[in-house]
């Protein structure tokens, strides 16, 4: 029993193998599939006859060599033959889109969930609605072969996919965000997810990267700061599913106390509330919210106003210091700010490179490019789209034959 298994979930992955490599190479051969994925073309040829069962991939013609050998037929991926659906929680709203196997978002819509987030089972029932009211808009032959929710706050690297905390929704205890959604969608046999909306936005950027690096991290400030790492194309969540949150790293052992219960942490320092009351603008903040707030800084540095410019320049400090413990332990290419820190950027960039100084004089090659973001708000959706791509493609067989009378 064990051994057929093991064969069905070889047969998976084989299949996965072989649909990524079309999803990210195009038209090609069986002989180019077999080449790149060290599949035999025996096995290669088996596994196409099945997606092209599964309606996922067509022949698309005769590509000729200048020899003598036979003509190979080129196969293409049908990207809308599946679909995904990705959900985006943020304190204020739901944001969702249905998008095909080739990452093309073909509906999306966004609607207020008024104070569900304080309430799992709420929430729960705000994101079930909204993941009903996508499926009705995904075209009609596609299947439904994922559903990604990001979501605030560490996720537990368990089966449960746990939300371990989320005090900006007000959850102090875990919370099985997951279970919860799946009991209001007993119609979806689909594959549901819940993964960390900075590990997504992580992603995104990554993908937006025209050189693809090997390694980003990603630090975004919005209510605090969050951020995630991707390692060659894969998010990387750690051992228990919380790496990558940089906002309560310590950059000083005797620092002020932090909510997270340690001292110094880069929240304290470079943190939007942290900058934003240094500045001089906390009741802006706390009356007109962050948005308002931002951009009232982004003037005050503009003209050059001394308590703005020196409010960022302990941000920048701050920045600085952790990119520096972060490149050392894994020496990543980039590191890329995003949230009100790209708006920011023209000034905090200039202050991060200074603190780079003592050790691009001892190490030049290891400095790592720190960048803005380019994808803005649209990041930690985009980044759960892309997720829910990648699972899909890795899994073809959620897909079903068709059958042919």
């Amino acid at each position: 029993m064990r051994q057929a298994h093991d064969s069905v979930a070889v047969r998976r992955r084989n299949l996965g193998l072989v649909l990524r490599h079309m999803a990210d190479n195009g038209p090609c051969a069986r002989t180019e599939i077999a080449a790149a994925t060290g599949l035999s073309h025996a096995s290669v040829t088996t596994m196409v006859a099945d997606l092209v069962a599964r309606g996922l991939v067509s022949e698309d013609g005769v590509l000729h060599g200048g020899g003598r050998g036979r003509p190979r037929r080129l196969l293409r991926m049908i990207p809308r033959r599946a679909a995904t659906i990705a959900v985006q929680i943020s304190s204020e709203q739901l944001r969702v889109a249905v998008a095909d196997l080739a990452g093309t978002i073909v509906w999306r819509d966004a609607a207020p969930h008024r104070g569900a987030a304080g309430v799992p089972a709420a929430l729960a029932d705000a994101v079930a609605a909204a993941v009903r009211r996508a499926n009705t808009a995904a075209p009609p032959d596609a299947e439904l072969v994922r559903v990604a929710v990001a979501m605030a706050g560490p996720i537990g690297d368990d089966e449960a996919q746990t939300v371990l905390a989320a005090p900006d929704f007000g959850w102090l205890r875990s919370v099985r965000l997951r279970a919860l959604i799946a009991a209001r969608l007993p119609e979806l046999t689909c594959p549901i997810e819940v993964i960390n909306d900075a590990n997504a936005a992580t992603l995104a950027e990554y993908h937006a990267h025209p050189a693809r690096p090997r390694g980003v991290v990603y630090i975004a400030a919005g209510t605090g700061i969050g951020g995630g790492v991707v390692l060659d194309g894969r998010i990387h969540t750690g051992s228990h599913g919380i790496a990558g949150e940089p906002g309560h790293m310590p950059v000083a052992i005797d620092g002020p106390p932090c909510v997270c219960g340690a001292r110094g942490c880069l929240v304290g320092y470079a943190g939007p509330e942290a900058v934003l009351t240094a500045a001089g603008l906390g009741e802006v903040l706390r009356r007109d919210g962050l948005g308002p707030a931002a951009d009232r800084l982004a003037e005050a540095l503009a003209r050059r106003d001394e308590r703005a410019l020196a409010a960022v320049d302990i941000a920048g400090r701050a920045l600085g210091t952790v990119i520096l413990s972060i490149t050392s332990l894994l020496d990543l290419d980039e590191v890329v700010l995003g949230g009100v820190l790209a708006q920011w950027f023209p000034w905090l960039g200039p202050v991060i490179r200074h603190q780079f100084s003592g050790r691009r004089a001892l190490v030049p090659t290891a400095e790592p490019e720190v960048t803005p973001a380019l994808l803005g708000a649209d990041a930690a959706l985009l980044g759960v789209i892309e997720f829910a791509r990648r699972a899909a493609l890795s899994d073809p067989a959620t897909v079903p034959r068709r059958h042919h009378s």
